[in-house]
């Protein structure tokens, strides 16, 4: 089957070495923040090597959550998600941003009380003027990773079926899941 909706919340991979190189002192606290304390991540590379590219139809959007650290791709000769994505055959158009009500979130510089979603088509598939909503989403943080109710009733308003969640942490009504933490899956074509 193939998707004309396509989320996709990849378990990016954080350098352990970061929490030394930037003053932080490593204990059980700031390990069981991270993410690599919650799941198991992903290099860039081996993100950009999913097969998300045969899951989409000709014509199609992509929502891709990526965090403050990781929009551009810190490591020298590393694939940014703009090179992921168009690898994946789409192209960027706009960059929705989560903001994070309540405590302060975690930080090496400032504390991150946002979370962005790249958002990319392929093929000439637009939202109507009528359906076209703010860029900017203001929810509660949940648990760790957890993406808002009110992102995914945007994507619905705004975005055609069928749906797909990659890295999907629950099963959510009309979509197809692919995940760990789902309850129904589909399968990944090789």
């Amino acid at each position: 089957m193939k998707y004309r909706t396509i989320v996709i919340d990849p378990p990016w991979r954080y350098r352990s070495s970061d929490i030394l190189t930037r003053g932080w002192h490593k204990t059980a606290s700031v390990e069981s923040q991270r993410a690599e304390g919650h799941y198991t991540t992903m290099t860039n590379a081996q993100i950009a090597a999913l097969p998300l590219g045969a899951l989409a139809e000709d014509t199609a959007h992509l929502y891709l959550w990526v965090t403050n650290p990781r929009l551009y791709g810190e490591r020298s000769g590393e694939c940014s998600p703009r090179e992921i994505i168009n690898g994946w055959g789409f192209r960027y158009i706009t960059l929705l941003t989560w903001v994070k009500a309540g405590a302060p979130g975690l930080g090496f510089y400032f504390r991150g009380n946002t979370e962005h979603v790249l958002f990319c088509v392929r093929g000439a598939v637009r939202i109507p003027p009528e359906r076209r909503e703010s860029n900017v989403i203001l929810a509660p943080r949940g648990h760790h990773s957890e993406k808002p109710g009110t992102f995914y009733d945007l994507v619905e308003r705004v975005s055609p079926g069928p749906r797909l969640e990659l890295f999907a942490r629950t099963q959510r009504l009309g979509w197809d899941t692919w995940g760990n933490e789902a309850l129904n899956h589909v399968e990944m074509p090789s």
